[in-house]
């Protein structure tokens, strides 16, 4: 059950960082690369609490849905999103964001899953899946904090 996690610091408001982490819309330009499109739930704009998607992408050659809702949230702090249904056998991926001094966020990303398949699971696992999922976090942040920083010199 491995866990994942990442930490980002942003040059730009708490707010921002926030809202950018749970807009549908930037999901969708962050995942370009795997096609990832939002096919049901709330497919534009931004998630709200009690709310979910279902995604469509193509992963390792293969398309596939899946969709998550939206579990906990303390705006503008805290969200978590929780598979409801798809590939793995669970996941629960934690978004956190720290205000700082000088209108920078500390972004926590915390992905917690288990592959389904067993023991096979979890040789693909340590194999392929774990990294996979360590890069394409690693690009949907690196994304987030790119627009959110874009967004905080607009406004300044």
């Amino acid at each position: 059950m491995p866990v994942i996690r990442m930490e980002f610091l942003i040059h730009a408001p708490q707010q921002i960082c926030f809202d950018a982490a749970r807009s549908i819309d930037l999901h969708m330009e962050s995942t370009a690369r795997t096609r990832e499109r939002a096919i049901a739930g709330v497919t534009s704009g931004l998630i709200q609490l009690g709310e979910s998607v279902t995604w469509e992408a193509v992963h390792f050659g293969i398309k596939q849905n899946l969709t998550a809702k939206i579990t906990e949230m303390k705006e503008p702090r805290y969200f978590v999103d929780e598979m409801v249904a798809g590939a793995f056998k669970r996941f629960r991926h934690e978004h956190e964001f720290i205000p700082l001094e000088q209108s920078q966020t500390r972004m926590l990303d915390t992905f917690d899953y288990t592959s389904p398949f067993g023991l096979l699971g979890k040789i693909v696992d340590r194999l392929i899946l774990e990294k996979y999922m360590t890069d394409f976090l690693r690009t949907r942040n690196e994304y987030i904090k790119s627009v959110a920083e874009a967004q905080a010199k607009d406004i300044r």
